[in-house]
């Protein structure tokens, strides 16, 4: 009765959420479904939401709009963090037929089949504790980098964040059985695959009993860059008191790993990280940023910052813009701080005026681009190895250096989903290198 009924999937939120919805979209292929684009009409349009952009329920509201425009007699089914959290309210959206938890998007092919259009929005989330299962997950867009779901789930509690409201408890699969779903998405042709969780560091959590196993993150990234043939892995973000000297170490040694890191700090003020609940404070984090300086100076180093937390006045603004300005990181990713039912920040005393968080976001984001245009201009007139990628705009293409500088060259179908060595240059003003000379370049490696 179903069989290739269209189904068009669209993906909110961060690189975790992607290698999920690849994942459940190859579940629904797999089961008879047929995949079209979300432009495109279809008879289901699942939407997986993301619970860390601020305006999570006006974004979910303009999306399902957008979805019946194509298809008034389409049934929107709404899965993800925002799925989770705010269930009840995701069901009075109009159109909304379905809104699917945590523990239950992971069957999105068996729901939709029993799904009747006509009857009312149903709801099934699930409590957080029943999340007893972990199955790593992959996606790759056009063949030229992938993500690696290695683990999910957070039991860290950080005073404003509702991912572990969202996601549950901190767990992962074994080495043996991320291997074999890394070994699949190598075979798919990628040449970089992205190691990708909420909280990756943490890896070596059974599900099922919620006990640490003796396999560590470090364990997985040995195995990895042993039994992968894919020339590039890369490690996402990952916390300051799980990244180890000896994994920072063993990155520098890899022909494989990149030389990349991206380590939240959220505050360079101790106090404020205290109240956070983080589980480090400033010295350690600029420890492991001179760890990576010592063993990889040529190393792209990013830093998560929020700004406007409750009880960040002047004082302790200044000591984070200070401790950022001082600290060798190549680019930040700043975040403006929003309120978050159902988080401890919520009750704090101290809040910040919202004209100051936007004042603040500017600033970092101008000592970003400050760093950014340093860490590439120091890197003018080197070669290094960049993978370039299959889009083309206005007859130029676009890849990244293995330290995560971008570069721009003229368009050339050749050299889509290739490495290539190449030389940089930098001109003044535009926020990625190009190549010297464009059209002499080394052969791919």
């Amino acid at each position: 009765m179903y069989y290739g009924r269209k189904v068009a999937l669209h993906t909110l939120g961060c690189k975790l959420n992607f290698a999920e919805s690849a994942a459940l979209m190859q579940s629904l292929t797999g089961n008879g479904f047929t995949s079209v684009d979300f432009s495109s009409p279809a008879d289901y349009y699942v939407i997986n939401t993301c619970s860390v952009t601020e305006n999570a329920d006006r974004e979910c509201r303009s999306i399902v709009r957008s979805a019946l425009r194509i298809n008034p007699d389409a049934a929107i089914v709404i899965i993800g963090c925002y799925a989770q959290l705010k269930p009840e309210e995701i069901s009075r959206i109009p159109g909304v037929k379905l809104v699917l938890g945590a523990s239950d998007k992971h069957l999105l092919h068996e729901h939709l089949l029993k799904l009747e259009t006509d009857s009312p929005p149903k709801i099934i989330a699930g409590a957080l504790n029943e999340l007893n299962t972990f199955t790593p997950a992959a996606a790759h867009g056009e063949r030229t980098r992938g993500f690696l779901k290695v683990q999910d789930g957070c039991d860290y509690h950080c005073s404003f964040c509702t991912i572990p409201l969202a996601r549950g408890r901190s767990r992962s699969a074994s080495v043996e059985v991320t291997l074999r779903k890394a070994l699949e998405l190598e075979a798919s042709g990628v040449q970089e695959i992205i190691l990708t969780g909420v909280n990756i560091g943490d890896f070596g959590i059974d599900p099922a009993s919620g006990e640490r196993t003796s396999e560590t993150f470090f364990d997985l990234i040995r195995c990895l860059d042993r039994e992968l043939k894919v020339p590039r892995l890369r490690i996402s973000s990952i916390e300051p008191n799980l990244l180890s000297e000896d994994i920072i170490r063993f990155v520098a040694e890899s022909e494989r790993f990149m030389p990349h890191f991206h380590i939240p700090l959220q505050s360079g003020n101790d106090r404020l990280l205290q109240h956070m609940r983080r589980k480090y404070r400033t010295a350690l984090y600029r420890s492991r940023v001179e760890a990576i300086r010592k063993f990889m100076p040529h190393a792209a180093i990013g830093a998560d910052v929020i700004v406007g937390f409750p009880g960040e006045g002047e004082e302790e603004f200044r000591s984070t813009a200070d401790f950022l300005a001082d600290l060798p990181v190549s680019y930040l990713h700043v975040f403006t701080y929003s309120e978050r039912d159902n988080t401890r920040a919520i009750d704090m005393q101290g809040v910040v005026p919202q004209h100051v968080r936007k004042e603040r976001n500017q600033i970092l984001r101008r000592l970003s681009d400050k760093k950014r245009d340093a860490f590439n201009l120091a890197h003018n007139g080197q070669i290094r190895k960049v993978l370039f990628e299959a889009e083309e705009n206005q007859g130029r293409m676009f890849g990244y250096t293995d330290n995560y500088i971008k570069v721009s060259t003229i368009y050339q179908e050749a050299m889509v989903n290739k490495v290539q060595a190449v030389k940089l240059y930098a001109r003044p003003g535009l926020p990625y290198l190009l190549t010297e000379p464009e059209m002499r370049l080394q052969p791919a490696l």
